[in-house]
């Protein structure tokens, strides 16, 4: 495995970001979700154990279906708590796009440690002393003030009202509870869905890519400093839009977006639970910095305002054309194919081959269950 590869496969197959189910126990709330069924049939759609984006659920008497998601954006708070709060939130909003909705009330839960308390604020916050120079030293308060400012620009950019939320400053952890939860309403009839659906659909990006966004490899320990991607406000918006009218087009068959481990596991995830593979063409894909970035920077990092449709051959012009006129980049990288892998090259250079299922020296390494 090369250093990629390794990383990205980490992040599939061995941290809990990407693997939540081998720490809860999924199962206890679908029993739970189909007694209440009973009460109300019909209500829940997409529940937690589906593996998908966000929740899709009905409200008893109401004819149009909802979204909603819950997402923490804890760690990159420590280095960055106004970019980490505001990816967070835009993070959250767009899993809700993902699912075919617009995002549109979102709620809050911050915790930390009591407001005259100091906390560093930069890459040495995880070790609780800085030797770089280069951190802040704040009270928790004036971190608070930052985490919520980020929060309130992403919500006033994508046009999302905060309806609530809570705080504790009980905590006593170098790293903050940072937690939003966002709720909208479907634009289309049916939910659209994380899995591939068939071979030779086309994946459509929609967003720039930069090299921002380290955290899949400081996860994976192969860097020392996290750099969390960078909030990016009128971007997230067009890219919502963009998105929104793509899918109203009805042509798209799979969708999600591109958060942790950018296009590397949005691409993964979608052909492991569809049972499919892929093979897609990283330089295709649009950046903000060209000729700057690596192949490997492309695949893996984790630039906000991007999403990720399949669509079939034929319609692939449409979509793109509906999203161009939102203002959006959008291009085709790559496609479904019948295998069992996600291939990823830069023109004739293989840059990382990822396997549906795990292989067993990666999880022998990391001590992780198979």
């Amino acid at each position: 495995m090369n250093p990629v590869e390794k990383a990205l496969m980490h992040g599939l197959f061995v941290h809990l970001h990407h693997n939540i189910d081998k720490a809860i126990d999924f199962g206890i709330f679908k029993q739970l979700n189909e007694a209440v069924a009973k009460v109300s049939p019909g209500a829940l759609l997409i529940g937690p154990e589906a593996n998908d984006d966000a929740a899709v659920f009905r409200m008893p008497g109401d004819e149009g279906l909802m979204v909603a998601k819950m997402e923490s954006h804890c760690s990159p708070c420590v280095p960055r708590p106004y970019d980490g709060a505001a990816t967070g939130a835009g993070g959250a909003m767009r899993d809700v796009v993902a699912m075919g909705g617009r995002p549109l009330f979102l709620l809050d839960f911050i915790g930390t440690r009591p407001l005259e308390e100091e906390v560093i604020v930069g890459p040495c916050g995880f070790q609780g002393q800085c030797t770089c120079g280069g951190c802040k030293i704040m009270t928790s308060g004036e971190r608070i003030n930052l985490i919520i400012k980020g929060i309130h620009d992403m919500c006033k950019a994508m046009g999302v009202f905060v309806v609530g939320g809570g705080l504790s400053t009980s905590f006593s952890d170098i790293v903050p509870a940072v937690v939003v939860a966002v709720i909208g309403r479907l634009v289309v009839d049916k939910p659209l869905t994380k899995p591939a659906k068939r071979a030779g659909d086309r994946f459509i990006i929609i967003g720039k890519t930069d090299n921002d966004g380290n955290d899949t490899l400081y996860r994976a320990g192969l860097v020392e400093e996290m750099r969390p991607a960078l909030a990016r406000f009128a971007e997230e918006k067009t890219t919502m839009e963009a998105a929104l009218a793509a899918i109203q087009t009805g042509k798209i068959h799979a969708c999600s977006d591109l958060g942790a481990a950018g296009i590397g596991a949005a691409v993964c995830e979608s052909v492991r639970y569809g049972g499919l593979g892929a093979k897609v063409d990283l330089a295709r894909v649009p950046v903000n910095k060209k000729g700057q970035l690596t192949p490997e920077e492309i695949l893996i990092c984790e630039t906000q305002a991007r999403m990720l449709l399949q669509v079939a051959a034929e319609d692939a012009g449409e979509v793109m054309a509906a999203a161009r006129a939102k203002g959006a980049a959008a291009a085709d990288i790559g496609e479904v194919t019948g295998g069992s892998e996600a291939i990823f090259v830069y023109g004739d250079r293989e840059v990382a081959r990822i396997p549906n299922q795990p292989p067993e020296e990666l999880l022998r390494e990391y001590g992780a269950k198979p």
